[in-house]
């Protein structure tokens, strides 16, 4: 049996192995990328719109204004709605996810991480799962489901993951 994208040095010919088993897995696959990249960009949503409008009210930290404009605050606020939207779409996922992976662990560590090291204790778990989630995301596409899956279908050229 041939290796995934091997290449045959006989005949110079790229070998590509499909997935044989069942169809089900792959949609399953498919739905559950979909799943994990709409929870997680609504969670970043929830929390710029939090940060920048005070929507939803958090009565442990009221709204008091927005962020100054060009402020570190106002900065990542627009990269999580903006990004957050992207990502929800599944539209420029990739380069979308991997900045905000970056924003998350700069929050991390900017922001959490000098009250104590422990996500646990300075409640950065958010900020350390979301980082990871993106970076998965800047390697992994964003699924059959998405805008950037409609985009590459126009393709004549397949790209598997995107």
């Amino acid at each position: 049996m041939a290796r995934p994208n091997a290449v045959d040095i006989e005949t110079n010919v790229e070998i590509r192995v499909t997935d044989t088993g069942p169809r089900w897995r792959t949609t399953l696959t498919g739905l559950t990328l979909l799943a994990l990249r709409i929870v997680s960009a609504l969670v970043l949503f929830e929390h710029a719109t939090a940060q920048a409008f005070g929507i939803p009210n958090n009565p442990a930290k009221p709204f008091t204004t927005a962020p100054a404009i060009f402020s570190r605050l106002w900065v990542a606020s627009w990269l999580e709605l903006i990004g957050g939207t992207l990502i929800i779409l599944g539209l420029f996922t990739r380069p979308t996810a991997f900045v905000l992976s970056g924003l998350m662990a700069f929050a991390y560590f900017l922001v959490h991480a000098p009250v104590d090291v422990f996500p646990i204790v300075n409640r950065g778990e958010p900020a350390v799962l979301l980082c990871f989630i993106f970076l998965y995301m800047a390697f992994a596409g964003a699924g059959p489901y998405s805008v950037d899956a409609l985009l590459s279908r126009g393709h004549t050229t397949p790209r598997s993951g995107r």
